[in-house]
């Protein structure tokens, strides 16, 4: 299988944020399927270190200004676009003042953990799926990376499966590494979360609080396929994956090999 659409749903890219394996992976896989022929949307958040001049991010008019209801309260969404120009590919920044704008990725300037992180992978996630289903555009495979696109997996194939920009899209979830949220989720995500198609009784086979564990248990349940980086590499998520059925791929050392690991899952995806 060559998708000719790809969506990648990432959580860092270089070189808006340091570099990271995460990060390196979000710059270069893009740019790695846009070589071979396919075509591709890229979203990342806005995460407050991302200086907006000199990585000359820009507001997208014709996509921004969407309110976004979630568990009954208004969110706008702002789209923003910057390219890599030695890649010519653009980028699409997802951004929000109480999620993003002001805030870093994981964890305060004090080093503390945000406690609604969860909560603002309900609203990354949220925002990409109705931007893309603005665009038009129908991706073959939707690739979800870190821990920020958990929530798109549900997304895709519950709240979208009857829209046309998604109702044959195929889902390749990559986890970061298993412990980058510490915390537990608060009972407000499994409030945001519920949207169209997304009920109550999907949610009774987690825990009341979900650790990343189990969001990750969330996001396989909900893919066809699980891609592993040496950093996420983890067997109790394999043995998970297994156990429902979804094919594990990796770990793919992207210093070492590149990227060649892609194709593979593609083919078992056709």
């Amino acid at each position: 299988m060559t998708p000719k659409r790809i969506l990648f749903i990432t959580q860092a890219i270089t070189p808006f944020v340091d570099e990271t394996e995460t990060s390196l992976w979000g710059r270069k896989a893009p740019q790695y399927v846009q070589e071979r022929g396919s075509e591709i949307r890229v979203f990342m958040p806005k995460w407050g270190t991302i200086n907006e001049r000199r990585c000359q991010l820009h507001e997208v008019k014709r996509l921004s200004g969407m309110n976004l209801i979630i568990d009954d309260t208004d969110h706008l969404l702002i789209i923003k676009v910057a390219s890599i120009q030695s890649a010519r590919m653009p980028v699409y920044f997802i951004d929000n003042d109480e999620c993003f704008m002001k805030r870093l990725e994981v964890c305060d300037a004090a080093g503390q953990e945000y406690s609604d992180n969860a909560e603002r992978a309900v609203f990354y996630a949220r925002g990409i799926v109705e931007t893309v289903k603005k665009m038009r555009w129908n991706p073959d495979v939707v690739i979800c990376q870190g821990w920020a696109s958990v929530v798109a997996p549900l997304l895709v194939k519950v709240a979208f499966r009857e829209e046309l920009s998604f109702r044959d899209s195929k889902v390749v979830f990559t986890p970061s590494a298993p412990d980058v949220l510490k915390l537990k989720t608060r009972p407000q995500f499994r409030k945001d979360i519920l949207f169209k198609n997304v009920k109550p009784e999907m949610l009774e086979a987690y825990p009341e609080t979900l650790s990343i564990r189990d969001l990750y248990h969330l996001a396989i349940d909900y893919s066809d396929a699980l891609f592993f980086t040496p950093e996420s590499a983890d067997d109790e998520l394999a043995a998970y994956a297994a156990s429902k059925g979804v094919p594990a791929f990796g770990p793919f050392d992207i210093y070492a090999n590149g990227l060649e690991g892609l194709y593979e899952i593609f083919d078992k995806l056709g």
